[in-house]
């Protein structure tokens, strides 16, 4: 019996409204998480690997084997400027997927971001050159290059369900996904949120400073 073989999409999927996406992200991971009825939330292991670092983009998908970064190396060649390279990576803690010479790389293709389930080095440089990345563990190790990968095909990202050009928005409390067919109506369900807090965060404070 011959095995089937997975064919990579590449980069030609459908990617959320502009507007849509410059809304969420604005908006903290935790309202839109709350706005999805805490669905879409991915694990959270998967945090920023330095401080501060916030994403928000379409995903572009990678499955790759534990430890191994080829297919972050093809993905660099097909991305969009813009979109979030996601990792597949089998929650991998033992060798870094990428470091700051891929970060680099990215900056200057204008990626937005890397979401890895797996492990990243080189945090503070990162951090320096100020590409976001957001991972499960940071190691010195670094990773293989034999593949195999796909790309641009459904993954399972931290226990959620990822199709390319999903939104993916990271910040200080980790990653939500939204579906991209949802994104509209989760931003404004988020935006609602947000004023909700908010009003209730300003009566808070009135009443301290009586």
């Amino acid at each position: 019996m011959t095995t089937p073989v997975l064919e990579d999409s590449g980069a030609d999927f459908p990617r959320p409204e502009q507007d849509v996406l410059e809304r969420l992200a604005k908006l903290p991971a935790a309202n839109i998480g709350d706005a999805m009825d805490r669905l879409g939330v991915a694990d959270s292991s998967i945090q920023a690997i330095w401080p501060g670092a916030r994403i928000a983009g379409p995903a572009y998908t990678v499955w790759t084997r534990p430890g191994d970064n080829q297919g972050i190396h093809r993905a660099l060649q097909l991305a969009r400027p813009g979109d979030v390279i996601v990792v597949a990576g089998g929650g991998d803690e033992t060798r870094a997927l990428l470091g700051e010479l891929i970060g680099e790389r990215a900056i200057n293709l204008g990626i937005a971001g890397f979401a890895l389930d797996g492990a990243a080095r080189d945090a503070e440089t990162l951090g320096e050159i100020g590409m976001p990345v957001f991972a499960r563990a940071t190691t010195p190790a670094g990773p293989y290059k034999n593949g195999p990968s796909r790309l641009g095909t459904p993954i399972s990202f931290g226990g959620v369900p990822v199709l390319p050009g999903d939104i993916i928005i990271g910040d200080s409390d980790g990653i939500v996904i939204i579906p991209r067919e949802q994104a509209a109506s989760v931003a404004e369900a988020a935006e609602a949120v947000f004023a909700d807090e908010t009003t209730r965060r300003t009566a808070i404070i009135a009443d301290r400073a009586k």
